[in-house]
């Protein structure tokens, strides 16, 4: 047994895995949950309507080698038939959070299922809330409804640059969003906003997520969302398997949305990112590195660009330029490295409306020196944190259940 030091603390190398890579493909579902009908969601499939759109155009083949295909061989998706002998195991999960935002999602895969069911306003927020933000930013609150984020700022932007007034707006998530113009609304003013709304909507509105949305250009056909937006989620209500990982001395590295989603908690270094190509860059720049522990990424661009968006072609090709670069990694994945990709809800772009879609999610597993087989069904998504936690013997809170002994 190799005996190695961390930062003061000497951890046993007795690892099946020394390191963990978990990729999110953030909303990409692959067809209705059980309990889709609670939610409205009844023949929500977001990858099978992707195939669909792209009418055999569709082609993912690093995902289809991994055994993307194989996970529903009695519906395929077209472009992702299953094939013979996939390189990888394969299957899908169902959450039981009693919601389908990233929050839930995420949590539940780090072994905390959300079962407080968090606060909706599809009909704007409460006067009282809104008085308060106008109060401490000293500026007027406009739109207070659901809106598209890059609609309402072709919308309401122009009057945000004549006014000063700060565009407020909600979607079917759990969410109040806040858009500035970087020209009128310095950063780190917007931030102090977002962050006294936040106070606000913790206990009392239990919103799941405030988001800064700041923007530029010169009108409303050039307006941009800009990179800096920023999530302030509600602080975890008890330790997630990231903290469990974290406080056995082990790295954690959130790339992505993770660090946001998590609010900070159980991760050792972090890093933004502005797209799914720039998740990919800090992912496979991870992989060149030597640290021992699990590697979290969140790739955001499916959900926030297209699927809200309800754009089947946006997301196809998102999913195609994800697949090369998915070529670059497996290469650089050594013997005791795993990868995990999977997703934490749906959002189909085939779908009504502009929600999220309560959907099975794809569960791959891959490593040089495992073999082939199905995963079969799992529930919950905490299934993938207590892997992790197996194989790094850390004790959870018994919420999942590994599925590391049967990666042969």
């Amino acid at each position: 047994m190799r005996l190695f030091f961390k930062e003061g603390v000497t951890l046993t190398n007795d690892y099946r895995f020394k390191r963990v890579f978990g990729i999110v493909l953030d909303s990409i579902g692959i067809g209705e949950a059980p309990d889709a009908a609670k939610f409205g969601d009844e023949g929500a499939d977001t990858l099978g309507h992707i195939g669909e759109f792209w009418q055999g155009k569709f082609s993912v083949p690093n995902l289809q080698k991994l055994g993307l295909g194989n996970i529903r061989e009695d519906k395929p998706i077209l472009g992702v038939e299953p094939i013979t002998d996939p390189e990888g195991y394969y299957g899908k999960m169902f959450e039981i959070s009693a919601g389908k935002d990233s929050m839930d999602g995420h949590w539940e895969m780090m072994g905390l299922p959300v079962t407080k069911p968090l606060g909706f306003f599809p009909n704007g927020f409460p006067e009282e809330l809104i008085k308060k933000i106008e109060d401490f930013s000293g500026r007027k609150v406009i739109v207070n409804k659901p809106y598209s984020g890059t609609e309402v700022i072709h919308d309401y932007g122009e009057q945000q640059m004549a006014t000063g007034d700060l565009i407020v707006y909600t979607s079917g998530d759990s969410v109040l969003q806040i858009a500035g113009h970087t020209d009128i609304i310095p950063l780190d003013e917007l931030r102090k906003i977002c962050e006294y709304a936040r106070s606000l909507t913790i206990d009392e509105y239990h919103v799941g997520r405030v988001i800064m949305r700041p923007y530029n250009g010169p009108d409303k056909d050039h307006f941009v969302r800009t990179s800096d937006r920023h999530d302030y989620t509600l602080e975890p209500t008890e330790p997630t398997d990231l903290d469990r990982l974290k406080a056995a001395g082990l790295d954690v590295l959130g790339v992505g949305k993770i660090n946001d989603i998590f609010s900070g908690h159980g991760i050792t270094k972090g890093w933004h990112t502005t797209s799914n190509m720039d998740g990919m860059d800090k992912t496979i720049a991870a992989a060149d590195t030597d640290f021992t522990g699990f590697c979290f990424t969140n790739l955001v661009d499916f959900d926030a660009m297209y699927g809200h968006r309800r754009n089947p072609q946006g997301d196809g090709e998102a999913l195609m330029a994800f697949d090369e670069r998915l070529g670059e990694l497996l290469p650089k994945l050594n013997d005791d490295d795993l990868l995990i990709i999977t997703a934490d809800h749906g959002n189909d772009p085939g779908f009504k409306g502009t929600d999220h879609t309560r959907e099975y999610v794809p569960l791959l597993a891959y490593s040089p020196s495992t073999g082939t087989g199905s995963l079969g069904i799992r529930s919950p998504f905490s299934d993938f944190g207590a892997t992790v936690l197996d194989n790094f013997h850390v004790t959870g809170k018994e919420v999942g259940q590994s599925f590391l002994a049967e990666l042969k």
